[in-house]
């Protein structure tokens, strides 16, 4: 398959969601995007327009701690880093947003670290 026919498929799925995916100031949104060499997470509260929280794996907190941002142990340590900063500034639920991406491999690794590290979804 031709990578922009996945990318058209993707955004698709993810408007899709969206529609149904709401942030509030109470429960902001966890929204992913993975590219091939890094992953991005970011707490949004949509009713304000603003990011709360961002974190990626080309930031400084997480720049010695893997070799490669593009594998599932750097979204790991990228679901961690999202998850304490959301406890730091007082948010403990969030909705996830899987940005259009299966629920596999770095995508639920990054869910489930950021659970492990507190946050309810």
């Amino acid at each position: 398959m031709r990578t922009e026919l996945k990318v058209v498929g993707r955004k698709i799925r993810h408007l899709r969601v969206r529609t149904k995916v709401q942030g509030t100031a109470e429960r902001p949104r966890l929204a992913i995007y993975r590219s091939l060499n890094h992953i991005y997470a970011q707490v949004v509260d949509d009713a304000a327009g603003r990011t709360i929280v961002s974190v990626d794996s080309r930031s400084a907190d997480f720049r010695g701690k893997a070799k490669s941002g593009g594998n599932v142990a750097a979204a790991k340590i990228v679901g961690e880093l999202v998850a304490k900063k959301a406890k730091a500034g007082g948010i403990a639920k969030v909705v996830f947003d899987r940005g259009g991406y299966q629920y596999h491999g770095r995508v639920k690794a990054l869910a489930d670290a950021a659970r492990a590290a507190g946050l309810v979804f």
